[in-house]
């Protein structure tokens, strides 16, 4: 039997960015321009209309200057990731 893992909270991924985005004061053309993406990939990123790279969502942690763990640890907010002590 597979056991697949739990679906990743997109929706809690794109609030990240759009958090992260407005503590600084940054429109999309200051972070495009801080992280080397084009502003419509931003867009799409915080509207669900992308997914994104591993690539870009690393471009985007530097740009903001957080870890990439800060990032994209609330892909598993909602559920206990693989590897850690309570699964």
């Amino acid at each position: 039997m597979t056991i697949l893992p739990p679906d990743p909270d997109l929706a809690a991924l794109r609030v990240t960015l759009a958090r992260l985005r407005g503590e600084r004061g940054w429109t999309f053309d200051e972070l495009a321009e801080r992280s080397g993406l084009a502003r419509r990939t931003l867009i799409d990123l915080e509207h669900g209309r992308a997914a994104g790279t591993i690539t870009t969502w690393h471009a985007l942690a530097h740009a903001l200057d957080v870890s990439i763990e800060e990032l994209l640890g609330t892909l598993c907010e909602d559920h206990t990731p693989a590897g850690s002590k309570d699964s």
